[in-house]
């Protein structure tokens, strides 16, 4: 089949594409790859709207700022896939079916709650071809973490590269997760902590900007230990896998009185902290790692985790995988595995209780 995934992570940067031909188990081919990036209004709307779901109990309501964020989603991801299929030059029709993950605005599995925002069924109208949305409710309501989902494509994607196992995918977004390929295709995954949103919130807060750009304000930062260990003193990091988080779990405020380069140094530290704390938490040690997502392009970022890690650290990108698509793909291999009622979770994955399959289908 092929499929169009889309990704829209807790960084609040823009909406990632990819085409994939899969059958939801083998890669068939990996097609092209684009990006849509939200504007400044749109991700200041999206941040208030994080901000306003604190007290939600209902994961369908979508009581003010958050009905306007969800127009906001499904408008700019009609968008990124009309773009993109304009850009490739393919027909609508060639599309079997697109995966939407949407914009995650709250993630409390220990209440039984995860809020994607996203209409679906308006997307699938929108664009005239089926669309698997809302992935995660299915394993949050048999009492798992519904989260992380991408795992279950890791050995997938994987698996002609010849790289060494046990084999760890890092996924550096706003939060970092990680997934374990063991010698025999076991997997564990969880999420490790903050990767890049605590250090994008305070570049927008303080430039505008969405991001450090190549990691360059925290190469010139000094890192305050001190601050580090407080944050590295959060309970979660004592909990064990499989485990997942919101993206506003963690409270930067100790690094507010640091200027903006060591706060960025700071933070980038804290979340090497966490990954280094998350691969104890692991089966063995990995025999390599494999780093995607934006922290992918933080060389900052990368060199403390390298110096962390102590072992061997790749880019996605390095290894012949997109970094940027990565989540996107997976997304689409997932919205083919749905359709075809196969797993999308594991108890290893995501603490649910069996192999579990989930998404809704919206038909135009």
């Amino acid at each position: 089949m092929r499929a169009i995934g889309l990704m829209s992570g807790t960084s609040f940067d823009g909406v990632d594409v990819a085409l994939v031909e899969t059958d939801g188990e083998r890669i068939e081919r990996l097609g092209p790859s684009g990006y849509h990036p939200y504007d400044p209004a749109a991700r200041a709307t999206l941040s208030r709207a994080v901000a306003e779901t604190a007290s939600l109990t209902d994961r369908t309501a979508r009581p003010g700022i958050l009905g306007v964020a969800e127009a906001i989603v499904t408008g700019a991801h009609r968008i990124a896939v009309e773009q993109f299929l304009a850009a490739h030059d393919i027909a609508r029709s060639e599309i079997d079916v697109i995966g939407f993950h949407g914009q995650t605005v709250l993630h409390r599995p220990e209440v039984g709650l995860t809020v994607q925002i996203g209409d679906g069924e308006a997307l699938a109208r929108a664009l005239g071809r089926p669309v698997v949305y809302d992935f995660r409710a299915a394993d949050v309501a048999a009492g798992g973490q519904g989260a992380p989902l991408a795992p279950t494509i890791h050995p997938v994607l994987t698996f002609d590269l010849g790289l060494p196992r046990p084999l760890a995918v890092l996924n550096l977004g706003g939060v970092g997760n990680v997934t374990f390929i063991g010698e025999g295709g076991e997997l564990v995954a969880f999420d490790t902590g903050p990767a890049n949103a605590l250090m994008d919130d305070r570049v927008a807060r303080e430039t505008g900007e969405a991001f450090d750009r190549d990691g360059a304000l925290a190469e010139t930062g000094r890192v305050h230990q001190d601050a580090v260990q407080r944050l590295m003193a959060h309970p979660y990091f004592e909990l064990p896998p499989p485990k997942s988080l919101d993206r506003n779990a963690f409270d930067a405020s100790v690094t507010d009185q640091l200027s903006l380069a060591d706060a960025l140094a700071t933070l980038a530290a804290f979340t090497a902290a966490s990954v280094a704390r998350a691969a104890a938490q692991l089966p063995r040690p990995p025999a390599a790692w494999i780093v995607a997502g934006g922290g992918a392009r933080n060389p900052t970022l990368l060199r403390m985790l390298r110096e962390r890690l102590g072992a061997k650290l790749q880019t996605a990108d390095e290894v012949g995988l997109s970094g940027d698509a990565l989540e996107a793909q997976a997304f689409a291999v997932l919205a083919v595995r749905s359709l075809r009622g196969l797993p999308l979770s594991y108890p290893g994955t995501t603490g649910a209780p069996r192999p579990m399959t989930g998404g809704v289908l919206a038909r135009p």
